[in-house]
């Protein structure tokens, strides 16, 4: 190799880890706004005098209209091309958020957050398909791996930095801050991320239909998608009894104490950065299944534990499990998706976050028909029938 393909070559690495580092960015700030008002149920309970699981519409209405931006925005990407629909995506979003920022009503509020996650729907049923066009085939796997670690870290960061915010100032202020993290990543992409080619004037509405008709009539397909429904639904709705669990009796840990509980699970979340080994070890549906198993495991030792920090750790396994099954199941869909691919992450986008709508309500549900510990063994229930699914996908 002479030294000019040697520069050549190293300056395409250092694009592509460029490239990598900002998608892990993007997904971790935007998916992060799932995850913010987590947190701040029991504030808009007391300060618009509402009940908890009407509180947890704020959260649900961003993930209702999430999932069906995916849908939306997944045709439009095929016309338009991917880079241009995330530089629209988050022009828009931080507009929105700034405007989050100066509400003051209940009403409002819930339906500025649907808005929000409409717009928000634009960056993950883009991004997948992006990485497949933009990283040749050596780079990809680390793309992935970067880019679900952002989403997956996206569910305590959001919790967190939220939490830290409203204690410090008010709520209105993290949407303020995620404004400004929006404004920044929105030139950030636009001056750093290449266009691609593939975008096609015929994609629309028929070919997403005939396309969808096609993947849901594959077995492996709505296995794949049973599971993903499971995987928001468990883990949003472990967290919002976490709160109520280390709160209360016996527990009564403080405010800080369950903010750094909230912190430590990241040590759970390094699992996404090492899927690729798993992967190479014992392949992508073998190794799914051990993370499903090990995320049904840190649940059911969450409703057994005696003691807190059993319960803490149960956390960190739970997500641990869980932070492996969201690179892999991706990696499993885009490796079956085929010329389909873009339609099929834009499902598997919208029934993630259809299970995320539900999960809080879920939760609460759980929670007020029986005790915290019985609610952690029903998470853990609803989420053993994914590994019954992912026992039935072929290898």
């Amino acid at each position: 190799m002479t030294s000019s393909e040697a520069s050549r070559q190293q300056a395409h690495q250092m694009n592509f880890s460029l490239y990598t580092i900002l998608f892990f960015w993007c997904a971790l700030v935007i998916v992060s706004s799932v995850y913010v008002t987590t947190p701040l149920y029991n504030v808009f309970s007391l300060t618009y005098e509402v009940g908890t699981a009407t509180s947890t519409w704020v959260s649900g209405s961003f993930s209702f209209c999430y999932a069906i931006g995916f849908l939306f925005f997944g045709i439009l990407a095929n016309r338009l091309g991917s880079k241009e629909i995330i530089v629209l995506g988050l022009a828009l979003l931080t507009l929105i958020t700034f405007i989050i920022g100066f509400i003051d009503h209940f009403v409002w509020l819930v339906i500025l957050r649907g808005i929000q996650g409409f717009v928000a729907a634009t960056f993950a049923p883009t991004a997948l398909a992006y990485v497949f066009e933009l990283f040749p085939a050596r780079f990809r796997i680390t793309a992935i791996g970067f880019m679900s670690f952002g989403y997956v870290t996206a569910g305590i960061f959001g919790q967190v930095i939220a939490e830290i915010v409203n204690t410090l100032f008010h709520w209105q202020a993290v949407f303020l801050l995620f404004g400004c993290f929006y404004f920044v990543t929105y030139v950030a992409v636009r001056r750093i991320l290449p266009k691609t080619a593939h975008t096609s004037k015929e994609a629309g509405l028929q070919q997403f239909v005939q396309g969808s008709a096609k993947i849901f009539q594959q077995r492996d397909f709505q296995l794949c998608y049973g599971i993903t429904f499971l995987l928001l639904l468990t883990f949003i709705g472990m967290y919002t009894v976490l709160e109520a669990t280390l709160t209360n009796a016996p527990y009564f840990l403080s405010d800080r104490q369950v903010l750094f509980v909230r912190a430590i699970g990241i040590i759970g979340m390094v699992a996404s950065l090492v899927a690729n080994h798993f992967v190479r070890r014992l392949g992508i549906v073998r190794a799914l299944r051990m993370a499903i198993g090990i995320a049904v495991l840190g649940l059911l030792c969450m409703g057994l534990g005696q003691i807190a920090a059993i319960v803490v750790g149960a956390s960190v396994v739970f997500v641990f499990g869980i932070s492996l099954v969201f690179p892999l199941i991706m990696m499993y869909i885009g490796k079956i998706g085929g010329e389909h691919r873009a339609i099929s992450n834009a499902w598997y986008a919208f029934i993630l976050f259809v299970g995320a709508t539900i999960g809080p309500l879920i939760a609460v549900t759980l929670m007020e028909m029986g005790s915290i510990s019985s609610t952690f063994v029903g998470l853990a229930a609803i989420l053993s029938v994914g590994l019954v699914l992912s026992a039935l996908l072929k290898e």
